[in-house]
This record gives structure tokens, C-alpha cells and sequence, in this order.
């Protein structure tokens, strides 16, 4: 067993989940939330903080802020607390009240918004706060999770070759959409690396993120209201829309075989079972994988909460087969 000094030192990011006997879709899903943060995201908050120290851009009495609707404030919260910078996190009213307490407890001053902008939604609202909250103070290091390059470059350097030795006969792999840091990273290794595989991007309806139509999103994680600067189209293959009904029937469905799974990677699950139901005569021939973002500890209160889910979407119940 390791022997660690620091949270990040540790992430157990080589599991995987076959997926075959309970959704019935030849599907392997890369668990990245068996780490101190919960998620992914430590990935991508560990090169942006590093980065930012070896530029010279953090000192003592610098004070990180950035925008999050949850895993990556989660990340940079831990990552602060263990390094000694002061955190603020900037989120909006659908962080899942679990997510803000754990933030809080490691030392984050978690500041809310709770009015979306009328054109660009909670994210708008959101980077305008920090905005403000950065201008004028040098203390305040606002790292820019939607317009860092180290965002994107963590999963180069780290989650794509990791999936591509695990797997070197690879034909598809699904990659939720956020600030597309995830998706751009794999997306562009594969390309350099292993061409022939088909890159499924999956994003939520109602985000802005490949030109859909804004609507009222209520799990966070997955989808924006503003289309983020690091995607480049390009290199993406299909784009699967998830309505947030199937993203919790996704969850459900884990849940009922023992795996709790967050929003986010309820959203990639259903995707990549919407994408074979529309390409069948290859389902059985694919070896595909998908990235299960997180874990579902923090949406006990929203996601797993029948009163919260007959609220914002009524009967949404599992059926047998179906996601």
C-alpha cells in the first residue's frame, strides 16, 4: 500500500466497471472518483495549480478563485487546504448541498450565486463575480479552469495513454462535456496516437456547448451555458444529447446493481447506451470505454432523493432494459 504525505499524492484512476451484464452495451467505465477529491477533476486542478507555482504566479499570500458548479471546487479546495493557499469558490444555487459542505470543511469560502444571467445563465453569472472579485487585487489568482490549457493537457499527459494501455484495441471512447478539459485531452492523444478511435462526445440538452438551446439544467457537472473556449470540434466524432430524465434513470440503474455514480457519469452512461440503440450493427463488435467523471456520495440530497426527483421531473423510474 502507498505511503502518502499530501491527498493528491493518491488516485486510484485503473478501475473499471464492465458494464455489459446490467445495460446489456459492450461498455467499460473508466471510475476516476477513488481519489481525496471525489472526481476527475483532481486531474486537471493539480496541473493548473503546479503550473501556476512554477510560472511564479502563486506566492504565500495569493488567494486561488475560481467558477465551479462542484468536482473541480471539491479538488482545488483539498489541494489549497494541503498546500496552504487560501480558496475561494465561486458556484450558483444547484451545487449539490453536500459538495459546498465539503468544501467548507476543508477552509473554502464558498460564495453563491443564485441568479442566473438572463443570456448566459448561472456560468455567466458566475465569471462575473470572479471578475469582479480579481480586479485590482494581485493577491487573487483566478486559475481559469474554461480557458487553461493545463485544463485539457493533464488528460494528454495522464487519462488517454492510461486508457489506451489498458486498452490497445480500442474503438470508441465516451467523454462527457463540460469545460471540455476531459474531452479535449483525450481527444486530441487519440487522435495523434490511435486515429481509428471514435471519439462520442456527450453533453446534456439544454447546454450551449455544441450549439444546442440554453434550457433550464438542474444537475450539475456536465453541459454550460456558454460554449467553452477550449473546444475544438475537430476532433470529435458524434455528439450524443442527454435529457437530464435519462441521466437520473442512468444513476438509478447503477445504484440498483450497487454502483453509486454521480449525475456526471449518469449522463455519459446514458449517452453511450443512446449511442448504440442508434448504431447496432456494430454494438456487438465494439471494445468502447466511457469516463465516469465521479462518484454519487454528493447527490444523495438531489439525484437519489425521490421527493427532489418527482419535483423537477416526475416519474422517472428504471425499466428493465432501458436506461
Amino acid at each position: 500500500m502507498p505511503i502518502i504525505s499530501a491527498p493528491h499524492e493518491f488516485n486510484t484512476d485503473n478501475l473499471y466497471v464492465d458494464l455489459a451484464p446490467s445495460f446489456e452495451i459492450p461498455l467499460y467505465l473508466k471510475c476516476e472518483g477513488f481519489n481525496f477529491s471525489g472526481s476527475i477533476k483532481q486531474k486537471a486542478a493539480l496541473e493548473m495549480v503546479e503550473m501556476a507555482e512554477k510560472c511564479g504566479l502563486l506566492g504565500f499570500d495569493s488567494v486561488l478563485v475560481e467558477s465551479s458548479s462542484g468536482n473541480l471546487g471539491v479538488a482545488l479546495s483539498m489541494i489549497a487546504a494541503s498546500k496552504g493557499y487560501r480558496f475561494v469558490c465561486v458556484t450558483d444555487s444547484r451545487c449539490n448541498p453536500a459538495t459546498r459542505q465539503i468544501m467548507e470543511a476543508l477552509g473554502t469560502e464558498v460564495q453563491v450565486v443564485t441568479e442566473p444571467d438572463p443570456e448566459t445563465g448561472f456560468l455567466g453569472a458566475r465569471l462575473d463575480r470572479v471578475r469582479r472579485l480579481t480586479a485590482g487585487d494581485e493577491r487573487y489568482v483566478w486559475l481559469n479552469q474554461y480557458t487553461n490549457a493545463n485544463n485539457w493537457l493533464a488528460h494528454h499527459r495522464l487519462t488517454a495513454p492510461e486508457i489506451a494501455e489498458q486498452f490497445p484495441e480500442l474503438d470508441l471512447l465516451f467523454v462527457g462535456a463540460g469545460t471540455t478539459g476531459t474531452l479535449m485531452g483525450c481527444a486530441r492523444w487519440l487522435k495523434e496516437h490511435r486515429p481509428e478511435v471514435r471519439i462520442v462526445a456527450v453533453d446534456s440538452v439544454g447546454s450551449v456547448v455544441f450549439g444546442g438551446r440554453p434550457e433550464r439544467r438542474m444537475i450539475p457537472g456536465l453541459g454550460s451555458g456558454v460554449r467553452p473556449p477550449l473546444l475544438d470540434e475537430s476532433v470529435v466524432d458524434d455528439v450524443v444529447l442527454v435529457p437530464e430524465a435519462e441521466t437520473i434513470r442512468a444513476c438509478h440503474r447503477l445504484a440498483g446493481r450497487g454502483f453509486l455514480f454521480g449525475g456526471s457519469t449518469g449522463t455519459v452512461v446514458a449517452g453511450a447506451a443512446r449511442w448504440f440503440a442508434d448504431h447496432g450493427a456494430s454494438r456487438d463488435r465494439a471494445i468502447a470505454v466511457a469516463i465516469a467523471p465521479d462518484l454519487g456520495e454528493r447527490y444523495v440530497d438531489t439525484v437519489y432523493r425521490p421527493d427532489w426527483v418527482r419535483e423537477h421531473y416526475g416519474s422517472v423510474e428504471a425499466e428493465a432494459g432501458a436506461v
